[in-house]
């Protein structure tokens, strides 16, 4: 290496490293300003940010649980969120081992039709999945609102991508020690694609959690509403208290932080995992 490329490496990292860093406050900027505004009693958006709060207090957060019931809030929005986290995976796994490894006629069209309903709007449904529900008496109940979220095409593309790396080998020499599709299925391939599964749940929780149309349509009990739109509720007409608001918002975003947190080593693994196809 010659002493003109030697000079050169160490400011290319300096310079990578300088970008890679100024990103990362860019993109912290606004959660750090929605922390310190939650903290300042008072505070207003017209003005300009402050990040070192003049009068920092948890009043703000009082005030959240003094308005809104915001234990039973938090409540409803774990209930669906874990539980629709929790089918997704079982119809998306079981979803994608048939698309992988069950040979049946018209199984590459049945799965494109299927992909192809990610490009229909979910407010074209709004209106047949209501009364969808209305007909089963699920209006106001968690089912009504877990149900249509149960299936997810974009969870079956990705965990059928997951599976399609898993060597053929391994199945027929579980075939062979007398094993059926049910014991492959729960003992060989979930466990090979653990890194795709977390992908998916994390997926899948998160645009749960954050979910705001459907809750509002068919949750009209206030005690059964969930984070977004009780936070909604708390912007008003004329004025908005935001320090309140951006309180609900500190606490909405700590469960999905804590997610991503414990399963970003899976997630980097699946998301890498799924694409080498």
């Amino acid at each position: 290496m010659s002493e003109t490329a030697r000079r050169r490496l160490p400011v290319g990292k300096t310079l990578l490293y300088v970008a890679l860093v100024v990103g990362g406050l860019i993109m912290l900027f606004p959660f750090i300003w929605t922390v310190v505004t939650s903290i300042t009693p008072g505070a207003t958006l017209t003005s300009t940010p402050k990040l070192i709060p003049d009068n920092p207090s948890l009043a703000p957060y009082a005030e959240l649980f003094n308005r809104v019931p915001f234990a039973q809030v938090i409540a409803n929005s774990l209930i669906i969120a874990i539980v629709s986290t929790i089918l997704q995976l079982v119809t998306s796994s079981m979803a994608a081992y048939a698309f992988t490894r069950l040979p049946f006629r018209g199984r590459g069209a049945i799965f494109v039709l299927y992909l192809a309903t990610m490009m229909i709007p979910f407010q074209v449904l709004i209106v047949p999945l209501f009364a969808e529900m209305k007909a089963l008496g699920l209006i106001n109940t968690y089912l009504g609102a877990i149900l249509p979220t149960i299936a997810s095409a974009f969870g079956v593309f990705l965990l059928r991508q997951a599976m399609s790396t898993v060597p053929y080998d391994l199945d027929q020499a579980a075939t062979l020690d007398g094993a059926g599709h049910f014991r492959i299925f729960f003992q060989i391939m979930l466990p090979l694609v653990r890194p795709a599964l977390a992908t998916l749940a994390v997926f899948a929780f998160l645009n749960t959690w954050n979910s705001f149309l459907w809750p509002l349509i068919i949750l009209r009990d206030p005690m059964m509403q969930t984070l977004p739109v009780a936070l909604s509720t708390l912007q008003g007409q004329f004025s908005t208290q935001w320090d309140v608001l951006m309180a609900g918002s500190v606490i909405s975003i700590i469960p999905m932080f804590a997610l991503y947190l414990f399963a970003q080593k899976y997630i980097v693994q699946g998301v890498a995992g799924t694409g080498l196809k």
